[in-house]
């Protein structure tokens, strides 16, 4: 008689087919813990956060100070067309009004016939009326001219009227190098 048990690998049954009988549970009882796995794992990573990290609501305060009143100039954007635009030269030296006129009509700029200004300035400046300061300002960033050279216009600017004039540019002695005169 045999007295070695039935499945041990000296008698019974064969360790290969032992193994061949249950690599296919076992493989079987993997996947499904895989998959058991992979579910847990995707409900988790879609459930809503719970760090702690609570949007409070915004608490609101009304404050009222006031204010002392400060006078405000309002630019507005207006086409280069509808700005009419006057220039004017200040330096004594012949058809510089025209060859700036001609440059900023170029631009787009509404024209008019350029003139010589009443005195000699010492330097160029543009000056603009009520609403204008935008425009004006394209003018003198297009001429080159430092934001300083932008002025309101007054009675005061060297030119015979100014009425009806968006802008009136007067040529000094810093435009008429520039030009090459």
């Amino acid at each position: 008689m045999n007295s070695e048990p039935p499945n041990s690998d000296h008698g019974g049954l064969s360790g290969a087919r032992l193994s061949a009988g249950i690599a296919p549970v076992r493989a079987f009882v993997v996947v499904l813990i895989f998959v058991a796995g992979a579910v847990v794992m995707v409900g988790v990573g879609t459930r809503p956060s719970v760090s702690g990290d609570v949007a409070l609501p915004a608490s609101t305060t009304t404050t009222t100070v006031k204010q002392p009143a400060v006078p405000t100039t309002t630019t507005t954007t207006v086409a280069h067309a509808l700005v009419s635009v006057l220039v004017a030269n200040a330096t004594g030296k012949g058809l510089l009004a025209a060859h700036y006129s001609t440059v900023l009509g170029a631009q787009g700029w509404a024209m008019r016939t350029p003139v010589d200004a009443t005195t000699t300035e010492g330097a160029s400046a543009v000056y603009y009326a009520a609403g204008q300061q935008e425009s004006a300002a394209a003018i003198a960033t297009a001429l080159g001219l430092k934001p300083a050279a932008v002025q309101p216009l007054t009675a005061s600017v060297p030119v015979t009227s100014s009425s009806g004039i968006d802008v009136v540019v007067i040529i000094g002695p810093d435009l008429a190098a520039q030009a090459g005169t």
